[in-house]
């Protein structure tokens, strides 16, 4: 049990923490710290996927993305002579978070988010890290939505994905274009 709230501070809920219930060591976790047994599965609904996608103080709102958190990418992409930024995804679970600790006196940096998407998303997300410039943004808590997370039904599961083309991306967001 931590008597101090400096005890607990910088660590990561591992449970939902209501207001004045009293906190012990089993609750929470230091960023990149192993958590002992762990299921052999990730916590990915039917129909979707993990992807991991990388992550840095000022692409992932200053390492304060933390699993179970949603978030929103945003893509800038440069066509020619015009820059367009749009907000391409939103409502993103992220499910664990990579840790690079520098060493035992440094403090913990995210370099990766684990999240869960569609097949489909996964394709068109990995077309922007590839041709893009992507920040990601911290959605208010008050905004999750409930329940799972609802199919694409047009990517009921990862046999449905295709594949992604300029063309289908510029067809996809024609504002960035």
């Amino acid at each position: 049990m931590f008597t101090k709230i400096s005890d607990a501070t910088g660590m990561i809920p591992l449970v939902t923490i209501v207001k004045g219930q009293a906190v012990s060591s089993n609750l929470v976790a230091r960023p990149g710290q192993a958590l002992g047994a762990q299921s052999e599965f990730l916590p990915i609904p039917s129909g979707f996927v993990a992807l991991a996608i990388p992550t840095s103080e000022q692409q992932g709102v200053a390492d304060s993305i933390q699993p179970g958190d949603y978030i929103s990418v945003i893509a800038t992409v440069t066509s020619g002579a015009k820059v367009a930024t749009k907000t391409v995804f939103t409502n993103i679970h992220v499910i664990r978070v990579g840790v690079d600790t520098g060493g035992a006196s440094s403090a913990a940096a995210a370099t990766s988010l684990t999240i869960v998407v569609t097949e489909c998303e996964a394709e068109y997300i990995t077309w922007f890290l590839t041709y893009a410039a992507l920040k990601y943004v911290l959605e208010s808590y008050q905004d999750y939505g409930t329940g799972p997370q609802a199919k694409d039904p047009n990517c009921l599961s990862v046999t449905d994905a295709k594949g992604v083309t300029l063309k289908l991306v510029q067809a996809a967001f024609p504002s960035l274009f």
